[in-house]
This record gives structure tokens, C-alpha cells and sequence, in this order.
């Protein structure tokens, strides 16, 4: 199933721009609600468990050519791996779930970005090489997610300076979506 760049441009971007408009419009609901998320077991149930089930989907639709008989052995140590991080790594369950998701919507991104004819299609890309990293920091040092989030949110002022760039990224993306792609 492939996702037309337009769109996902189109969605990413209002996604960003509406999380970000609610620490313009609420910083100090918004700074105290992202306090409480890397430590939050049960968001991070949700994120890993999706990020389970979408890396599955993933390894269903790929073509593993010489590992094609190992699928369903594959398939139960991917599982088990996913349950078990949801049993056994409770401590910032939510970055590492969070993280999987940086790096799944990566590569959705740099997938989808791959053939654009526009030169615009960079920005889609850089964005999803960022996450990528920050993904895979993440998960080596989740309490770094932490310490930016702790940082971010320190007063209300820097919220709404943080939240608005950010808005007017994920603006910028959708309108990307809208007129280029």
C-alpha cells in the first residue's frame, strides 16, 4: 500500500501543527502533560504496542527472499520481543515505544519522499533523518528524551516560543502537501 507524499506531507504536517497548537494556546497544561509522558506506562504501552504491530505489518509485506521460511519464527520472536519490553522495560516505556515510532515513520517518510519530482521533497526527508537519529538515541538513552522535554517545558514562555516553531513547521509541511507535492 503506498501512501501518495502529498498526503502524508498533508497529514504529518496538520498532526504536528495541531499537538503544537495546544502548547500555544495552553503551555502550562501542555508543559505539565509532557513532564509526565516519558514516564508513562500506560502511553507507553500504546506506543509500543503500536510500534509492535506496525513493524510486523512491515516484515509481513516485505520480501524476505532466503529468510522466507523463518517468517513465523520471526514473526513470534518480533512479538515476543514487543510483549516483552511492555513486561520487563517498564522505566521509560514511553520514549522506547516512542522511539519505534520515530524510526517506523522514518521510513515510511524516506519511502515516500524517494521519487518525488520536487526538489521540496528534501525537507520531507531531513525530517525523517532527524527522527531516525533521535529514534535510535532515544532508544540507547531514553532519559535524554526527558532532560529535552524537562528543558523545553522549564517556563511558559519557552513553551509557546518552542511550540510555535514548531507550528509553523508542521504548517509549512501541510501547505508543502497542499501546493507542491
Amino acid at each position: 500500500m503506498a501512501v501518495k507524499l502529498s498526503t502524508l506531507s498533508i497529514c504529518l504536517g496538520l498532526a504536528f501543527a495541531a499537538l503544537n497548537l495546544i502548547g500555544l494556546l495552553f503551555p502550562a497544561q501542555f508543559g505539565a502533560g509532557a513532564r509526565k509522558f516519558p514516564r508513562s506506562i500506560p502511553v507507553g504501552y500504546v506506543l509500543t504496542l503500536t510500534g509492535t504491530a506496525w513493524f510486523m505489518w512491515n516484515v509481513h509485506h516485505e520480501s524476505l527472499a532466503d529468510f522466507e521460511s523463518l517468517k513465523p519464527i520471526l514473526f513470534t520472536l518480533f512479538v515476543a520481543v514487543g510483549l516483552g519490553t511492555c513486561i520487563f522495560v517498564q522505566d521509560f516505556l514511553a520514549v522506547r515505544g516512542c522511539a519505534v515510532l520515530f524510526l517506523l515513520l522514518g521510513k515510511l517518510m524516506v519511502d515516500t519522499e524517494r521519487w518525488a519530482a520536487s526538489e521540496w521533497r528534501l525537507v520531507i526527508a531531513v525530517w525523517a533523518y532527524v527522527m531516525v537519529v533521535a529514534g535510535m538515541w532515544f532508544t540507547v538513552s531514553p532519559w535524554r528524551m526527558r532532560d529535552l522535554v524537562y528543558w523545553g517545558t522549564a517556563n511558559d514562555s519557552r513553551i509557546r516560543i518552542t511550540s510555535s516553531l514548531r507550528f509553523v513547521f508542521g504548517v509549512f509541511v501541510a501547505a508543502l502537501g497542499f501546493t507542491v507535492f
